[in-house]
């Protein structure tokens, strides 16, 4: 699918440059010519979206960066003063800060539209694993980053989180002596934070462009999940997916603008505008929203360790997602019962978001294990078991087909095909 462009360049220092270090033929042809199927709808733009989060936040998170002073005694007035004396550094924290949601929500949106058109089955399980690991990376990203204002909502949400790992055995109090840099959360604490927020981006980015490398060994999956027929079923990349994308970034950039410049600090805790302090815990402790969903599992199960267990195996389960899912269906579009339970998965998962915000007493505790079960038993039972029994609808015999029969008439539809 990769393949190499044929365009001439006229520019004799183009010319000059790519018949010695070929790069610029290289990107023309894997980001302009690459042929991309021509039924890619608009949940296919949020790769495009991600890739500019990306942009946004390391281009804001190194200026930050230069007013940040990563000690426990000033991190909290490093921040104040980044916000009330920098030239635009309000904006550019406020970008910083809801350019993590804004990531999260498009990476949610990207994972779950890869479930439903079955982008993570062959020959894409690679691409898919890079992906689960870019998740990962993130998580660890975000959370680190959440930590460094040093507000009590950092503070003791790093003391919590970091604390889980002492219900590993043998090793656990032995890991978080080493994450906290001591024997309770201080300085080292956020020295290492500081760090690893830092440096992980970069790897971030390395990951980023592994994952589009492994896209582009087969290509993109497509909304009818049947293989691309080369010619007749793809449009070269640019202009048809760069306009696309170019209008949905577009849109993506406004939602996000409105959240900066009108709701800087709906999805934060205004706790944490209150300097860290050891001696007061919070009423109620809670991670960012993206991590509410993990969160309500952790606490659904009353064993520390096995809640860990848990927590950890729901990314873990997307991992091995290729080898659960036995359909040798691709797209959800052509199968009714998967279409059914996958509605009943993303509608649990924004339950257990919701369960995650909420303290754990009372009937949270019911809805949080009832949707903790339901969660693992559509991964580990539900998805096995449709590939053997569901019927799935008549595929296409090609992209092409599929976008036609779309623009029949109801008369035609129903005439026999010769």
């Amino acid at each position: 699918m990769s393949g190499h462009s044929s365009y001439e360049f006229k520019n004799p220092v183009a010319r000059w440059l790519d018949s010695r270090l070929p790069i610029l033929s290289v990107a023309r042809a894997q980001a302009l010519d690459f042929p991309t199927p021509k039924n890619l709808n608009y949940w296919w733009t949020f790769g495009g979206i991600l890739a500019v989060m990306l942009v946004i936040q390391i281009v804001t998170g190194i200026v930050l960066v230069m007013h940040f002073t990563p000690e426990a005694s000033m991190a909290f007035d490093s921040t104040e003063h980044i916000m009330r004396d920098v030239n635009y550094g309000w904006l550019l924290r406020y970008m910083h800060s809801n350019g993590a949601s804004m990531f999260f929500l498009a990476v949610y949106i990207h994972i779950f539209r890869g479930i439903y058109y079955g982008s993570h089955k062959a020959p894409r399980e690679v691409l898919w694993m890079l992906g689960v690991i870019i998740l990962l990376v993130m998580m660890a990203t975000a959370f680190m980053g959440y930590v460094l204002p040093w507000g009590q909502m950092s503070f003791w949400a790093a003391k919590v989180i970091t604390n889980l790992f002492s219900a590993i055995p043998f090793f656990g109090e032995t890991i978080v002596t080493w994450l906290w840099g001591g024997f309770s959360v201080g300085n080292p604490t956020l020295q290492r934070f500081f760090s690893l927020h830092y440096l992980l981006p970069f790897v971030l980015a390395a990951l980023v462009f592994l994952h589009i490398w492994a896209l582009h060994v087969p290509g993109n999956n497509n909304p009818t999940g049947v293989e691309v027929k080369s010619g007749q079923d793809t449009v070269p990349f640019h202009p048809y997916y760069t306009m696309k994308d170019l209008f949905a970034i577009v849109a993506f950039l406004f939602v996000y603008a409105l959240l900066v410049f009108f709701l800087p600090n709906l999805l934060g805790e205004a706790i944490n505008y209150v300097p860290a302090n050891p001696l007061q815990t919070p009423t109620h402790i809670v991670p960012e929203w993206y991590f509410l969903p993990y969160y309500a599992i952790l606490r659904s199960i009353p064993n520390k360790l096995l809640g860990v267990i848990a927590m950890f195996s729901s990314i873990l389960l997307l991992f091995v997602l290729p080898w659960l899912d036995t359909s040798k269906v691709r797209s959800g579009t052509y199968r009714p019962i998967f279409k059914q339970f996958f509605w009943l998965l993303v509608i649990d998962a924004i339950i257990l978001g919701i369960v995650g915000a909420n303290p754990p007493e009372g009937s949270w505790i019911i809805v949080g294990r009832i949707t903790t079960f339901w969660y693992f038993f559509t991964f580990l039972i539900i998805f096995p078991l449709l590939g053997l029994l569901e019927t799935p609808r008549p595929l296409p015999s090609s992209i092409s087909d599929a976008v036609l029969s779309k623009k029949k008439t109801p008369e035609s539809a129903a005439a026999p095909a010769e």
